[in-house]
C-alpha cells in the first residue's frame, strides 16, 4: 500500500477528529460525569472499528449505489444525536442523576454502548468511512482493497484514541477546580448534539 496515500488519509482523518462534534461532546460529558473516561472512549473507538469492518466488507460500495440508504443512515444518526443530547440537557453531569454518574460494570457497559452508538451513527464518521476512505485505496495495488481499508481504519482509530483521551482528561482537569462550570459545559455539549442532529434532519428534509 502506498505510504503517501496513508499519510494523506491521516491528515484528513486528524483534521476531522480535531473538529469538535458529537464525539467530542460525548467524551467531554464522560470526563465531567464519570469516574473514568476509558469505557466511553473504548465505546467511541468500537463504533469506528465497526465502520471500518463494514467498509472492508464492501458496504461502502452498496451505499454509494443507493443514495437513499445513506440518507436513511444519516437520519438515524441525527435522531440518535438528538436523543443523546436531550438526555444530557435533562440530566447534565454534576447533578448526581442519570447514567453519567453510574458506576460499576453496568455503568461502564452503558457508557461504552452509548459511545459506540455515538461514533457508529455519527454522520461525520459515516461521511469519512463510506464516501472518503475508499478514495484512498488502489484497486490495482499489491494489497487487497479490504486490507487497505483496515490499515486506514487503524490509522483513524489511533487518531481518535489519542485525541479523545486528551479531550476527556483535559475537560476533567480544567473543570475540576470549577465545579460550577461542570453543568454549564455539560449542557452546552448536549445542546451541540441536539443542534447537530436537528441541522442534519433539516438538511435531509430539504433535499
Amino acid at each position: 500500500m502506498a505510504v503517501d496515500a496513508v499519510v494523506a488519509f491521516w491528515g484528513l482523518s486528524l483534521l476531522l477528529v480535531l473538529t469538535p462534534g458529537a464525539d467530542w461532546a460525548y467524551v467531554i460529558g464522560a470526563g465531567l460525569g464519570q469516574r473514568t473516561i476509558l469505557p466511553a472512549v473504548a465505546g467511541l473507538l468500537t463504533g469506528h472499528l465497526a465502520l471500518t469492518g463494514a467498509v472492508a466488507a464492501g458496504i461502502a460500495a452498496l451505499v454509494a449505489g443507493s443514495p437513499a440508504t445513506l440518507t436513511v443512515l444519516t437520519g438515524i444518526g441525527a435522531g440518535y444525536l438528538i436523543w443523546l443530547g436531550a438526555t444530557g440537557l435533562a440530566r447534565p453531569a454534576g447533578t448526581g442523576t442519570g447514567l453519567d454518574t453510574a458506576t460499576g460494570t453496568g455503568g461502564r457497559l452503558r457508557a461504552a454502548a452509548k459511545g459506540a452508538g455515538t461514533s457508529g451513527l455519527n454522520p461525520k464518521a459515516l461521511l469519512l468511512f463510506l464516501t472518503l476512505m475508499p478514495r484512498f485505496t488502489d484497486p490495482a495495488g499489491d494489497w487487497p482493497v479490504a486490507g487497505q481499508i483496515l490499515v486506514l481504519g487503524a490509522v483513524h482509530v489511533a487518531c481518535c484514541g489519542v485525541v479523545y483521551l486528551a479531550v476527556g482528561i483535559g475537560a476533567r482537569r480544567v473543570l475540576a477546580a470549577r465545579p460550577s462550570w461542570t453543568r454549564t459545559v455539560s449542557r452546552v455539549s448536549g445542546g451541540a448534539m441536539v443542534a447537530t442532529g436537528a441541522g442534519l434532519l433539516v438538511g435531509q428534509l430539504a433535499l
